[in-house]
């Protein structure tokens, strides 16, 4: 297993590690893995003046998949945009087209109460979001700002085709095959040519999975809903703004944002495989941070890409064990449990593999 490791700015350089230490294990034990380090985001527009550079793109395109830290804070936010670390999330997103973007947003039991809904609205909560990740407005052409009539104009364009469309939801139906065969597609069809198009490009491939219950709502609605009665939903499928701001508000329902992995996957499951949280540069090099997200992330990568559930399921079942025995990082610490720090997580993970 060939591993490219690329731990970013501020708390990536923690949870990474700890990360890092998980595999070990496996490796401890004879599982082949080799890892790889380079430069993304912040960290390399320093070393090299580039978010992404050369030498990242050779490393991440010979490995099997990608363990991703987090990129960016405001000391970059002056930049010009092309140098801005965010970039070079873009770029390497870009480059190993990773269209399929997957969020899990699993409430545990024993986190019910670090939800910002009633317990009751969000015990058991189990969504899938699957979000677009290589087109819509984030990439879409002509963008930019001019002067025109003497003023300054913003322009950003969203725009999708038809084989982008149905190269997503093929994704997302075979994911709720594999769930509760429900699926939800969220568009705004009602003002948007371009979601119109989604909608109906989704409707002609549900005859392909005749077993999967499809429905639609608007993203409007979806907002409201997922905090309203979150547990309505199974598998969600969206276009990239789109999804970027409904997974956010999906991990807050789960207690922190610093409990969520993602996997964002090519045509040939090739992973790049990040916790949904930032790099949170207040908190950078304090050993404070949440390093489950990107522990359940390394979980991911060995489930997706490597095809491994056994050592998937473990690394997920150490991380249950850990929470049930009461250990809490600052950002789910709730009275009466244990606070630890970010490498004493990794310990108690570590021992309960």
């Amino acid at each position: 297993m060939k591993i490219a490791v690329l731990p970013g700015d501020g708390i990536g350089v923690e949870i990474i590690a700890q990360a890092l230490r998980v595999l070990d294990v496996f490796k401890s034990e004879g599982m082949k893995i080799e890892t790889e380090e380079a430069l993304l985001g912040g960290c390399a527009v320093d070393a090299t003046g580039s978010p992404y550079p050369e030498a990242t793109q050779q490393i991440a395109r010979d490995a099997d998949a990608v363990l991703l830290g987090a990129v960016g804070g405001p000391k970059w936010d002056v930049l010009p945009r092309p140098q801005r670390p965010e970039r070079g999330l873009l770029g390497i997103r870009k480059d190993l087209n990773l269209f399929a973007n997957l969020r899990p947003a699993i409430l545990y039991a024993e986190l019910a109460n670090a939800s910002s809904l009633k317990p009751e609205v969000v015990a058991g909560l189990d969504i899938m979001i699957v979000r677009e990740l290589t087109g819509d407005i984030y990439f879409g052409e002509p963008r930019g700002i001019s002067v025109e009539d003497g003023q300054r104009v913003g322009r950003n364009t969203m725009i999708y085709n038809e084989a982008e469309i149905r190269r997503i939801g093929r994704v997302a139906f075979k994911a709720a095959q594999k769930r509760s065969k429900k699926l939800c597609s969220v568009d705004k069809m009602n003002v948007l040519e371009t979601t119109q198009l989604w909608r109906d490009v989704i409707i002609e491939l549900a005859a392909e999975y005749p077993d999967v219950e499809l429905s639609h709502m608007l993203v409007d609605n979806a907002a409201m809903q997922l905090v309203r009665n979150p547990k309505q939903f199974d598998v969600m499928v969206t276009g990239n703004m789109f999804g970027d701001i409904l997974s956010d508000e999906a991990s807050m329902l789960t207690g922190s944002i610093g409990m969520l992995p993602s996997a964002s996957l090519d045509a040939n499951n090739k992973g790049m495989y990040e916790p949904c949280h930032g790099s949170a540069p207040d908190i950078a090099g304090k050993n404070l941070a949440n390093p489950l997200a990107t522990i359940l992330s390394a979980a991911m990568m060995l489930r997706y890409t490597f095809n491994n559930e056994q050592a998937a399921g473990r690394i997920e079942g150490a991380v249950k064990k850990v929470l049930a025995a009461g250990y809490r990082t600052a950002d789910i610490f709730e009275a009466g449990k244990q606070k630890v720090s970010c490498s004493e997580m990794g310990d108690r993970v570590v021992a309960a593999m």
